[in-house]
């Protein structure tokens, strides 16, 4: 199975998550998910093999969220996949696709779970250094 990440190259964690996946020796399939946004049939499939809710996903640091009310309690699982659809920022990011299952990668060590030779430890942009207990 090829693995895929749902990645903006402008995010840190994106671009780290990445690079540990490189690392270990992977090629993923890179997704740039704000150019080719997964289809709303996608999404809920990707939803439930990361077994989290659509508010899980949602990025709700980005102002169109604010804008559109996302932080509302009483919209439905729906209403919040409508959003993403129609504004993919909305769409948290790393999300991870192995053999081994799917995550949002965030922080970025989560990808560690999910690769077959995880690097046993890796330097992030920011410099801080991270290990992979095997």
């Amino acid at each position: 199975m090829t693995s895929f990440i749902f990645h903006n190259p402008k995010c840190g964690t994106s671009r780290n998550t990445l690079a540990i996946m490189k690392a270990s020796g992977e090629e993923p399939e890179v997704v740039e998910y704000l150019k080719n946004p997964p289809t709303r049939d996608y999404l809920i499939e990707l939803l439930a093999k990361m077994s989290i809710t659509p508010r899980e996903l949602l990025r709700s640091k980005e102002p169109i969220s604010h804008e559109l009310r996302l932080d509302n309690p009483d919209l439905s699982d729906d209403q919040i996949i409508d959003a993403m659809m129609a504004h993919p920022i909305l769409i948290n990011r790393p999300i991870v696709l192995t053999r081994k299952g799917a995550a949002l990668c965030r922080p970025s060590e989560r990808v560690f779970d999910l690769l077959d030779n995880p690097v046993s430890s890796f330097t992030k942009e920011d410099g801080e250094v991270i290990h992979h207990d095997q």
